[in-house]
């Protein structure tokens, strides 16, 4: 089976079958408005969670993996990424992934912070960032943020539109004037884009998001603190209910 490398899949999931194992439940089930990676995820995580792949096997190749589904390494790559966070592999350099749970961790990895971590902090951080971004941003920042705002609206490409996201939250941290902020956020910015493209896979976040980050955009056009403050902080509390979703799914 092969499956589309654009935004919409449109073919049935095959599972394990596209590997040549077999899964009549999984090539049931349509993949209608998925994109490909989130398809392969999809099919990964079945196979993983259902006992078709065990528990210390080696998955495929990304090479192998991209023949089989008919897909780039790049959407490969981004699936396994996804698999990783939720704590069903572990990819180890010159070795390749492991299936190392069957079952969805605890916490999830995104880089060198986890899920937990980034839901603690980004509060402390990045509300007040917006509020000060809101009273200190420059025309050339909000023009920015503008531009960062309209593209994702209309980003097609999952991994394009991550990268506008963790571009838009260290644009207002830089936004702030404040260098702690601006710091700290460009240290975690790589967490952020991992966090965000496993929402976007398992919890289609991305429309959601792109609203957000209208309203939070609008509250700093406005110069408004309180409603940048209050847009951020509603933002972080949806990403945070939706992390929850996934962990205790």
């Amino acid at each position: 089976m092969n499956l589309s490398d654009s935004r919409t899949a449109g073919q049935p999931a095959a599972g394990a079958a596209a590997r040549g194992m077999a899964a009549s439940h999984a090539s049931a089930r349509p993949l209608a408005r998925l994109s490909a990676a989130e398809a392969v995820f999809n099919a990964l995580r079945e196979d993983i969670e259902s006992g078709l792949v065990a528990v210390g096997s080696k998955l495929s190749s990304e090479a192998t993996l991209s023949q089989q589904y008919g897909v780039s390494r790049s959407v490969i790559r981004e699936a396994l990424r996804s698999c990783t966070a939720l704590g069903l592999t572990v990819t180890k350099t010159g070795k390749g992934t492991f299936v190392v749970a069957n079952k969805v961790a605890n916490d999830l990895t995104l880089g060198q912070y986890s899920a937990r971590d980034l839901t603690e902090a980004r509060p402390h951080i990045e509300v007040p960032a917006a509020g000060l971004a809101a009273e200190r941003r420059t025309d050339e920042e909000l023009e920015t943020l503008r531009h960062i705002v309209a593209a994702m609206a209309t980003e097609t490409d999952p991994e394009s539109w991550v990268a506008l996201d963790s571009s838009f939250h260290a644009a207002i941290a830089r936004a702030s004037g404040n260098k702690v902020f601006a710091s700290v956020v460009a240290d975690i910015r790589d967490a952020l884009a991992h966090q965000s493209e496993t929402l976007n896979m398992v919890a289609d976040r991305q429309h959601a998001s792109d609203v957000e980050h209208q309203q939070i955009l609008a509250a700093i056009e406005a110069g408004s603190a309180e409603d940048a403050r209050a847009a951020m902080a509603h933002h972080l509390h949806a990403v945070g209910v939706a992390l929850d979703s996934i962990l205790n799914k």
